[in-house]
């Protein structure tokens, strides 16, 4: 008999205390109950229930046996429910989070095609500039731009964009151009802070090595496209993603400060929370954004 289904009877009658309404529950007769847990006792070499005319009962092994058991029933229905909801179409409500100016810049023009393709989906996106708590804020899934430090979510890049030293062509005419990281100190520096004690830029130098950039800030908002305004409007130097300033730049607003630093690439990532499997939804959107974005280019330039 199978190993599983004399567990399930075992297990079954302990529940429902006896083996008629065990049969009943598993939809097969009483007979067969008991055939499958005498199977199962001849097996293990060992009396699992306590038998009487009134009541059945599970002995102390058998009592040990059935919380073991159990988890292992438990485990199995998991599994097919695993199964079932992979083949599941997309549905329910996706809830993300992305950084504003990437989001309304690129993330917001291929919801349209996505939702047609996923009728069963509806997508709420907050549009914010600071990383939320995915599971306590109710969040499926966020985009954020850099290194994945947390190790307790699952990360899986979308696309790359570019950081640069940007400023107006009038500030730079009214205060020079510095020609290396260190002429830095001596600018207007405009910060993308919530805290503008702590704004630090890493710059990688011409050698490779990854420079710290921290002075006394002229200017901090925590929104890139009011750096952008700010670096347009001559208020100093900002450090930007391309995908920022890529029109600003081609349209002669600002230039490139430092032209021989290395590019700075930044991968975008969608981040989710860890766990036994990626629910549809979730998976549908990190493939169709790797899809898009693969012939996407995000820098601009």
């Amino acid at each position: 008999m199978d190993r599983l289904t004399e567990m399930e009877a075992f297990a079954t009658v302990v529940d429902q205390g006896g083996f008629t309404d065990a049969a009943r529950k598993m939809g097969i007769s009483k007979s067969a109950v008991s055939k499958h847990v005498s199977a199962l006792e001849a097996r293990l070499g060992a009396r699992l229930l306590n038998r009487t005319t009134r009541r059945v009962s599970p002995t102390d092994i058998g009592l040990a046996y059935y919380d073991r058991a159990r988890r292992v029933l438990n485990d199995a229905g998991e599994a097919d429910n695993l199964v079932a909801s992979m083949q599941s179409a997309p549905s329910g409500i996706l809830r993300i989070a992305v950084p504003t100016d990437f989001g309304a810049a690129h993330v917001s023009p291929l919801l349209g095609e996505f939702l047609e393709r996923y009728p069963d989906v509806s997508v709420n996106m907050v549009l914010k500039n600071r990383y939320v708590e995915l599971i306590s804020e109710g969040f499926d899934l966020a985009i954020r731009m850099g290194d994945m430090d947390d190790s307790s979510l699952r990360a899986r890049k979308i696309c790359e964009t570019t950081q640069r030293l940007i400023a107006s062509p009038a500030y730079l005419a009214e205060h020079g151009r510095p020609a290396r990281i260190d002429d830095l100190n001596d600018h207007r520096l405009l910060y993308y802070s919530h805290n503008a004690a702590t704004s630090v830029w890493r710059i990688t130098a011409p050698s490779g090595e990854v420079r710290q950039v921290r002075s006394a800030t002229w200017f901090s908002v925590n929104d890139g496209q009011s750096l952008l305004n700010a670096a347009i409007n001559g208020l100093g130097i900002a450090y930007l993603p391309s995908f920022l300033f890529a029109r600003a730049m081609k349209n002669g607003l600002v230039q490139d400060v430092i032209p021989d630093l290395p590019r700075d690439v930044q991968a975008m990532h969608a981040v989710y929370p860890s766990g036994r499997y990626t629910q549809p939804k979730v998976r549908a959107l990190i493939d169709y954004l790797v899809e898009k974005f693969s012939n996407r280019n995000v820098s601009g330039w």
